[in-house]
């Protein structure tokens, strides 16, 4: 249930993360009410996972999903613009976080 509640928390922090984009410094008055609301769901879901969950993998399990899918609906939909090193270096923070995962995989 753990790992569920954080990659669910992950998503939170993309939309946070996205939000804070769009609230232009907080000078918009919905995305910065729901950059508020993302980011308490997403640290309050990091922080009950990180209860049962060791702290390097789940810490890069949040980060690698909030990055990822910031960079991803930045291409898509915000005109950040694609390259294809922006999408071999997404595939690298996925491969990343993966490594961490099996390499603590024997606590």
């Amino acid at each position: 249930m753990a790992w569920i509640i954080l990659m669910v928390s992950g998503v939170f922090e993309a939309g946070w993360a996205i939000s804070l984009k769009l609230s232009h410094g907080f000078s918009r008055l919905v995305p910065t009410l729901s950059f508020l609301v993302l980011a308490a769901l997403s640290f309050a879901g990091l922080a009950y996972a990180m209860r049962e969950l060791p702290a390097g993998p789940a810490y890069a399990v949040w980060t690698g999903i909030g990055a990822a899918l910031t960079a991803i609906v930045g291409m898509v939909w915000l005109g950040d613009g694609f390259s294809v090193l922006k999408a071999v270096s997404i595939v690298l923070v996925v491969a990343g976080v993966i490594g961490l995962n099996l390499a603590g995989s024997g606590h």
